[in-house]
């Protein structure tokens, strides 16, 4: 995986970055099968979460390190790089041990500075091409979001980008977390050469509303996603609603971005961000 492909991707050239997968891993079976329809699709990074920070307990929260062995299974057969959330130092451990090539840090952690603390100085040790992606906190505004970049960015690593899933605003937006998109350009003049990917399953809530979200991302210049991807979204224990299929998937990129219908593909540069 080389990072400054999400780099080439944000900038507008080339064909749009995309990591897809379902919201959590349930299954082995439900994990190949998605990645190797997604893989068939040209997608090149495989996303699905293993330990699930729910809102109030007794609800399915992840298989946890079991599907580490999963996700090494499947990048044998697909060559897909594998990504997945860490909100401990136990994950982040247990992540890079498994050579997981992308972490990312989500909303309910990075606005947490002392979780934020922790994770930085479990990445110290993690290998120098560690890719770490950073989800925006819940409420609009750049001042916790830059606190989470800084604190990731004092262990040492260079691969940091962010994750742009909106915000918990308590309004009547037709979205369960409204885009913000001023918030986004405010903090991509603060960190102009940080690659910024847009998640737009988790602005829209709805998998219905997700078109008109990439659209807008694809006018305001963004070309780097980070997307919910089920084989049967009907079935998925978490976020069922927000999910595609991939096939459902496939047709939406080529829709917005119809010069692009060959396989989207990781760029070869071997220089490195």
């Amino acid at each position: 995986m080389k990072f400054n492909a999400i780099l080439k991707a944000n900038t507008g050239t080339g064909s749009p970055f995309i990591i897809a997968g379902p919201c959590s891993a349930e299954s082995e079976e439900q994990m190949l099968q998605t990645a190797m329809e997604l893989s068939a699709n040209g997608i090149p990074a495989l996303r699905a979460g293993l330990w699930k920070p729910r809102t109030r307990p007794g609800n399915f929260e992840g298989v946890g390190r079991k599907g580490l062995e999963w996700m090494k299974h499947i990048r044998e057969i697909t060559g897909m790089a594998m990504a997945t959330e860490v909100g401990t130092a136990e994950h982040v451990k247990a992540c890079v041990e498994a050579g997981i090539e992308i972490l990312w840090i989500g909303t309910r952690t990075s606005g947490n500075p002392f979780a934020m603390a922790e994770l930085a100085s479990a990445l110290a040790d993690a290998p120098a091409e560690q890719i770490v992606l950073i989800k925006n906190p819940l409420c609009p505004g750049i001042d916790a979001w830059l606190g989470a970049i800084e604190r990731i960015m004092s262990c040492g690593l260079k691969n940091i980008g962010l994750i742009h899933r909106g915000f918990a605003d308590f309004s009547d937006s037709v979205y369960r977390n409204p885009p913000h998109w001023e918030v986004a350009r405010k903090i991509r003049a603060e960190l102009p050469g940080m690659p910024m990917i847009i998640d737009p399953s988790h602005m829209a809530g709805k998998r219905e509303l997700i078109p008109g979200l990439l659209r807008q991302a694809a006018d305001l210049g963004f070309n780097a996603f980070m997307i919910e991807s089920h084989t049967d979204p009907t079935t998925a224990l978490t976020d069922a609603r927000q999910q595609l299929t991939p096939e459902a998937l496939r047709a939406l990129i080529d829709d917005v971005f119809p010069k692009t219908r060959s396989k989207a593909r990781v760029c070869t540069e071997e220089k490195r961000l």
